[in-house]
């Protein structure tokens, strides 16, 4: 059988496949904690499921435009406005299968083959290999002393004459860092003298604790929209736990989104007019829900950090949004890989390796389950690593005796 060489360069999605692991073992009966997850567990917005069960009720679900329904960019102008303090026309807007089918679209549309896409460290997943499928190369920018934020001289130094877009996503999956206002202001300036694209991956960017606030980019431009190169992506898969509705959206300056567009209406045709009215739902409707789940993750992330703490030789960013921590695990083994496949074979404990973001020795825990998932899945980790603790322990119904330090 013949496979394209792109096809057999680009790897599967880790996290993808770790769902699917940690759903295998759970179909078996095994005690997996689940600390890989990249979805929230609060309900679904009833707006959204009652808007949704009306337009399947009307049996009138027909294809849409392919750029998204009028009353799906309407509200999303509205929460433009709202969350940026920004005006932008419909025009401006394109709505995808997913924030992830965005970005992809967006870099189909702008990378050439050959052109270079700066990717900031530690960073998620799907860039490296969503910048490959264009043919283009991914420039991964890897702060130095472990630090999660770059500094501006680290951005310049990776940028060529072939340097076509920047990649920002603040707060960061993996690491929870949310990027300082002076590193987006000088981003943004320097795009801008450069006439390079700034893509700006919004997909938590109201899942922030601690009092603090995302900075929105389009306070520090001082070109047009329609000459501006800053394209901001967002969804509703986090803020709404609609992972599964797959509805994202792009906005940009019309010639990008006119580009997105037709490219788009070769390959998905548009996305779902049911799940579109979902999401227009969760956006007009009561936003209570979002601040609920913010709470909630706050208070998740103080227990995870506690249990953590009690850990001997792990290293602590403590993360500043999402529902991720990205400790620092290399006094204990310096492969990630290694050690997530550890974790998993000794005590039924599902994290995702450092080295699949850019930064080897790490481990990325979710904090979006419950608070026992969160206590007894480090529990299991500490149990694991640290040759004082006890030499049995239950998991499930099974003791376990430690036999390996």
């Amino acid at each position: 059988m013949s496979i394209s060489q792109l096809a057999l360069s680009i790897p599967d999605s880790p996290t993808l496949r770790l769902n699917q692991i940690a759903k295998e073992l759970r179909d078996r009966g095994e005690a997996v904690i689940h600390l890989g997850s990249g979805e929230p567990k609060s309900k679904i917005p009833n707006d959204a499921i009652i808007s949704a069960a009306a337009k399947l009720n009307s049996a009138e679900i027909r294809y849409t435009p392919t750029d998204g329904t009028a009353p799906m960019k309407k509200a999303i102008v509205r929460y433009m406005e709202d969350n940026y303090d920004k005006l932008v026309e419909p025009e401006n807007i394109i709505v995808s299968n997913g924030a992830k089918q965005s970005l992809s679209v967006l870099l189909q549309s702008i990378v050439n083959p050959q052109d270079e896409v700066i990717i900031l460290a530690p960073y998620w997943v799907s860039y490296p290999e969503m910048v490959k499928i264009c043919y283009g190369n991914p420039v991964i920018v890897t702060p130095e002393n472990g630090r999660f934020e770059p500094k501006i001289e680290e951005v310049v130094a990776a940028t060529s004459s072939y340097t076509k877009a920047i990649i920002v996503n603040s707060p960061s999956n993996p690491s929870g860092a949310i990027y300082s206002k002076e590193l987006i202001a000088e981003l943004v300036k320097y795009c801008e003298q450069k006439d390079i694209y700034l893509i700006m991956d919004d997909i938590y960017h109201k899942l922030v604790f601690d009092g603090q606030t995302v900075t929105s980019p389009y306070q520090y431009e001082k070109v047009s929209m329609e000459k501006s190169k800053l394209v901001v992506v967002n969804g509703v898969s986090k803020l709404y736990a609609m992972t599964g509705f797959r509805i994202g959206w792009a906005v940009a300056n019309r010639k990008v989104v006119e580009a997105m567009t037709n490219i788009q209406s070769q390959t998905t045709s548009c996305p779902s007019a049911l799940l579109q009215v979902a999401a227009t739902a969760a956006l007009n409707g009561v936003q209570s829900g979002v601040e609920s789940l913010r709470q909630t993750l706050e208070n998740n992330r103080n227990v995870m950090l506690n249990e953590l703490q009690s850990l001997e030789g792990v290293r602590i960013t403590k993360p500043r949004g999402t529902f991720y921590c990205f400790p620092d695990f290399s006094a204990f083994n310096k492969s990630s890989n290694a050690l997530s496949e550890f974790l998993l074979e000794k005590v039924k404990v599902v994290t995702v390796p450092g080295k699949e973001f850019g930064m080897e020795g790490h481990l990325r825990l979710s904090f979006c389950g419950s608070i026992k998932e969160i206590k007894e899945g480090i529990d299991r980790i500490k149990w694991a690593l640290d040759p004082n603790s006890a030499n049995e322990i239950f998991i499930g119904d099974r003791k376990l005796v430690r036999d390996w330090t």
